[in-house]
């Protein structure tokens, strides 16, 4: 595979430091190739699939991916595209972040792929014993206060004010690709194009710190461009937060979700960026989009493929028998656990496991305002119950009406659901 190529077909490429120099690299090397991950909370979010996909389609091509994670570096904070100083977390924080991140990206990337199986490496390891007089001797030197203002995650900041912690942060990551270049044969580094700087100061400390010795030295950087959605928005932000790859912060339900309702004019974009599909299943759903826009198939398309990488077939069986059961308004084939992710944000009622009239139920979980307007919501055939419809304004709700012996849902009208769950 012509790896370059299909990132340029793709739109994945936004700067390379020597574009004929590094086609020359890959297609003559297996080539180790690394990006790093700073745990800056206990999970990665969907905009770190760029990077995390891009390090797939370099080891799909034949090449060895490093995920580095920054147990180090995630102590100091990347100023890069920020206008303001980070909070700095504990080390024992960090700590705990860098674990759960590394159980992630195990999940992401195939470590046991024989000759080009990922390897996983955390830049604590060499920064944290390394002494105030080694950093500025063996780094700091090499380094001018002019190179560094010169760069974007510096500059920018300037105005605002900057502390000299996140000021030394571009020489710290320099390390890490000095590092990972002798203990690993690493000689591309990849990011954001927010990593720009960094990257290319990563490659000078490689060359500078070696000027003096008989070394062929061929070191790239490549950056992948800022996704940014058609209607301005943050790729990755929605009005309730991040969209987190743990299933305990963010459910494969409502993980699939967004990728359902991204915008007809993103989704091919997205299955570029994100999936491995062929070219002419993405063709096919092109036309398709064009022509039967109303359908979403593209969209669910890229919410079956993303929901199968980043969790599993299960879970994205789970989340398409959700959304079903929803859409059909059929709950009765639903789990508990299913309940559980589906129903996540509608208001719930906590009661006893006791029979009770459905009047009451609707007025004691505030479904309805009063009696008598419960009893005119059933009358009017606006109340289901489990998604069946109930109309005898002296039903009594009971255990057969619960699923699971946990929920029971209620809903008014068709859109505005209710969950009853018991105790």
């Amino acid at each position: 595979m012509d790896i370059l190529k299909d990132l340029e077909k793709r739109n994945l490429i936004h700067q390379t430091t020597d574009d004929e120099g590094l086609k020359k690299h890959l297609s003559e090397n297996q080539v180790t190739v690394y990006c790093g991950f700073d745990p800056t909370a206990d999970s990665l979010h969907i905009g770190h699939l760029v990077p995390i996909t891009m390090l797939k389609r370099f080891q799909r091509a034949g090449h060895k991916p490093i995920a580095l994670i920054g147990g180090g570096t995630g102590m100091i904070g990347d100023p890069s595209g920020r206008s303001s100083e980070r909070s700095l977390n504990e080390e024992s924080v960090v700590k705990d972040y860098s674990e759960k991140i590394k159980e992630q990206l195990a999940h992401q990337l195939d470590f046991d792929h024989g000759s080009n199986a990922a390897v996983a490496r955390n830049n604590h390891d060499w920064l944290a014993s390394m002494t105030v007089i080694d950093f500025l001797r063996d780094a700091g030197k090499h380094f001018g206060i002019n190179y560094m203002l010169g760069k974007e995650s510096v500059s920018a900041r300037i105005e605002q004010g900057i502390s000299y912690t996140e000021f030394s942060y571009m020489i710290l990551q320099s390390l890490d690709y000095m590092k990972l270049y002798e203990q690993e044969n690493c000689t591309l580094q990849i990011g954001g194009s927010d990593q720009w700087g960094n990257i290319t100061a990563g490659m000078e400390l490689i060359r500078r710190s070696r000027e003096n010795e008989d070394e062929d030295i061929n070191v790239f950087g490549l950056t992948v461009p800022l996704i940014t959605k058609a209607d301005g928005s943050k790729f990755g932000k929605t009005s309730g937060g991040a969209i987190w790859l743990d299933s305990e912060k963010t459910s494969p339900y409502e993980f699939y979700q967004f990728w359902v309702n991204t915008d007809d004019r993103d989704v091919i974009k997205f299955l570029n960026y994100f999936t491995f599909l062929e070219d002419d299943e993405m063709e096919a759903l092109k036309k398709e989009l064009e022509t039967h826009p109303e359908n979403r198939l593209a969209q669910k398309r890229l919410a079956e493929e993303m929901t199968r990488e980043v969790h599993s077939q299960e879970a994205l069986e789970q989340a398409q028998r959700i959304t079903s059961s929803l859409f059909s308004g059929n709950l009765q084939d639903l789990t508990a656990e299913d309940i559980e992710q589906g129903f996540k944000d509608v208001p719930a009622y906590v009661t006893e496991k006791a029979e009770i009239g459905l009047v009451d139920l609707l007025v004691n979980s505030s479904i309805s305002s009063s009696k008598r307007q419960a009893r005119e919501d059933i009358n009017n055939g606006a109340i289901y119950i489990n998604g069946t419809r109930e109309q005898d304004t002296k039903y009594v709700v009971g255990s057969s009406d619960r699923i699971d012996d946990r929920f029971t849902i209620i809903r008014r009208g068709k859109k505005k659901y209710f969950l009853i769950r018991y105790q």
